[in-house]
């Protein structure tokens, strides 16, 4: 019997690791309402913890891939998950905005930003040349699919039993992944002495020594001199703008404007993720094989296509909006795998999880601003029309964005500076 390749026991241990860090990433929509009935907090107010959350989810990132350099994939990702658990413990016994924020917002936020895309990125780069679009789009999947898993429950909870033990849910769930890592999670092949899979060679790629912080801002010099970073960064700022900063956030709370309940709202939400999954997977597979600008565009595209249409389908018959979530669904984020393909190409191996991390920072930070900017809508007029249709036209230019990043040309090397290292 063939054994199996260690990278797909890597894979495995990935996808369950952020599969226990997803709940919290979909507690927000959840627990929106709630915290607004016990403590009076309007949505601008709590939506200023979401949108510090996300910033640090994003802006952790190349941090986070300096670290998995310097010291390890497993020791970062226990390190991430016991921070996530430990934040949403506490969250219980809050009492006031500004605890919302230190424990919702940053101590969450950075246990969750230490995994997150740059995590998946990093595995999938270091552990398959082959099906690597593939492994990917699963990857990705995996905050779907904890979200198809923890949505309806969190919201049966928050609605049934209180918001506090949805928190005390995502928690242990966070918690409970620790020993897998610990026993599974390895860096790179050659700690099991074998090759990535696919490869015809062993890694030659030298490994970055030295402070993870100098080295994650020598990645941030390394992209700022490129137009290509500029134009990925700034099409997956519309990405996170128009994705788990705007319907992650605020689906559920729109939902529930509409007279929908919490339960229900909730699962509209977890079926996005049920075809997020196939979304994701089915973008891992094209990007293999299909150009990603073109990819991209046609994913921004459809996008903002959607969200331009959404207010109206509240109103429309039940069969419109299940109409939406699906589409809405496949496109989730299945702009991940070929926005990491291009930066891979780009940068090159050695460089490009450190400078992909800036790019997610990108996104975080769309996230973050539409998450504030839609509740503070939301607030002042009484709706989310204006929110849902700005980040529509967003995603628009986003399309027309990724048009203009640059091909690789035949026969031509691009010599990119190394994240030096040093002793």
């Amino acid at each position: 019997m063939k054994r199996v390749h260690y990278a797909w026991v890597v894979a495995v241990v990935t996808f369950i690791a952020l599969l226990g860090s997803a709940g919290f990433r979909a507690t927000p929509g959840v627990l929106i309402v709630p915290l607004e009935n016990e403590f009076g907090w309007n949505r601008a107010v709590i939506s200023v913890a979401v949108s510090i959350n996300l910033i640090l989810f994003g802006l952790t990132g190349p941090f986070a891939a300096a670290l998995m350099d310097r010291f390890g994939v497993r020791a970062v990702t226990v390190g991430a998950l016991t921070t996530v658990a430990t934040g949403a413990f506490l969250t219980t016994v809050m009492s006031s905005p500004w605890q919302l924020y230190i424990l919702w917002g940053v101590v969450v936020g950075l246990g969750t930003g230490c995994m997150a895309s740059v995590l998946a990125a990093t595995v999938a780069n270091r552990w398959f040349v082959q099906r690597r679009g593939l492994v990917l789009g699963a990857l990705t999947a995996a905050g779907a699919t904890g979200q198809l898993i923890f949505l309806p429950v969190l919201g049966w909870l928050a609605e049934n039993a209180g918001w506090r033990l949805s928190a005390i849910t995502v928690a242990l769930a966070a918690i409970a992944v620790v020993p897998l890592v610990a026993v599974f999670m390895r860096s790179r092949p050659s700690d099991v002495g074998v090759r990535a899979y696919g490869a015809s060679e062993a890694d030659a790629t030298p490994l970055n020594t030295g402070s993870p912080i100098v080295n994650a801002f020598r990645g941030l010099r390394i992209g700022v001199r490129s137009r290509d970073f500029w134009l990925l960064g700034g099409s997956f700022f519309i990405c996170g703008a128009s994705t788990n900063g705007l319907i992650g956030t605020h689906l559920i709370p729109a939902s529930i404007d509409h007279g929908m309940a919490e339960v229900t709202a909730a699962s509209l939400l977890a079926v996005i993720g049920i075809f997020d999954v196939v979304g994701t997977l089915a973008s891992g597979y094209l990007t293999d094989r299909v150009d990603s600008r073109w990819l991209l565009f046609f994913y921004y595209g459809l996008r903002g296509l959607s969200l331009l249409l959404l207010p109206y389908v509240f109103g429309s018959p039940q069969f419109a909006l299940i109409l939406f979530i699906v589409f809405y669904g496949l496109d989730w984020v299945a702009t991940v795998p070929p926005t990491v393909q291009l930066a891979r190409k780009v940068f090159g191996a050695q460089n490009f999880a450190i400078v992909y991390g800036w790019i997610f920072a990108a996104h975080q930070f769309g996230a973050a601003t539409i998450a504030f900017a839609a509740g503070a809508v939301r607030t002042f007029f009484g709706d989310y029309q204006i929110a849902f249709m700005s980040s529509g036209l967003l995603c628009l230019v986003a399309a027309g964005l990724v048009l203009r990043i640059a091909r690789e040309r035949p026969g031509r090397v691009e010599v990119r500076e190394p994240v030096a290292a040093y002793s």
